[in-house]
């Protein structure tokens, strides 16, 4: 794995056509300025592809990008692994604006994720992010999405779907606090329980790596500490993405009415 992000740190290449209609409905629906340049077919799988090519052609009409057929080795040089089904598709760059132009929903949910320290896990945080129903993720300046490839892919395409806004953490809390939303942020010292706390909308959390963590100036400057209760003792931490799923989750429970 270590191979794989290396090679594919700086990479828009977007494998399967989960991805490729992520990349697609973002277009649509104006959350990214990311555009397809070109699709590229695996020839030997075109056949039993036939409906999503008459897809991917009335689309590219649309959207303006170009449909090669290629051989299998062709495809595997500039990919992951093999669970693209002959299907890739080269992007263009994403512009992540900065938080302080956002326009904010009214009673929105948004979450800070930083120190993730790999594409996989920040991809698979993203996915169970958006699909708990949060309206926006804050990036730090330093994140993943560099590898935008890998992240959609283990996201799910939730990364393509998401707003994504950039941020220094301790301004993007004081961004959150000036429209009246709840901070908080995940921790031990000073904390109560998820399942205790109130984390009904608005609300903006911030979630940090297990090594790193969040730092004391932003902890200080949040409402609010929530922690994750362990079924039995257990001194090590979760990943971030796990304790971010969760997290969204008890959002997610706490809101519905």
């Amino acid at each position: 794995m270590k191979e794989e992000i290396t090679r594919f740190a700086e990479s828009t290449v977007f494998e399967g056509m989960t991805s490729v209609r992520a990349v697609i409905s973002s277009a649509r629906s104006g959350v990214s300025d990311r555009r397809i340049t070109k699709v590229l077919i695996d020839r030997d799988k075109a056949r039993s592809r036939k409906n999503d090519i008459s897809y991917l052609r009335a689309v590219s009409e649309e959207l303006s990008f170009e449909i090669e057929y290629k051989d299998p080795s062709e495809i595997d040089e500039i990919t992951v692994g093999s669970s693209h089904g002959g299907v890739v598709a080269l992007c263009t760059g994403r512009t992540i604006g900065p938080l302080s132009e956002a326009k904010i929903a009214d009673g929105g949910f948004y979450v800070m994720i930083e120190g993730i320290e790999d594409p996989y896990n920040f991809g698979y945080a993203l996915r169970s992010i958006y699909a708990a129903g949060a309206d926006g993720v804050i990036l730090t300046p330093r994140n993943w999405m560099s590898a935008a490839g890998v992240v959609c892919r283990s996201s799910a395409g939730a990364s393509e779907l998401i707003p994504l806004y950039g941020s220094d953490p301790s301004e993007a809390v004081d961004f959150f606090k000036s429209r009246n939303y709840k901070t908080v942020a995940a921790g031990i010292r000073d904390s109560v329980s998820a399942y205790d706390a109130d984390l009904k909308r608005p609300l903006f959390l911030v979630v940090g790596g297990e090594k790193r963590g969040i730092s004391r100036a932003v902890l200080d400057k949040c409402g609010a500490v929530v922690r994750l209760e362990y079924g039995r003792e257990f001194r090590a931490s979760l990943s971030a993405a796990s304790a971010a799923s969760i997290l969204a989750y008890e959002v997610l429970r706490q809101n519905i009415e």
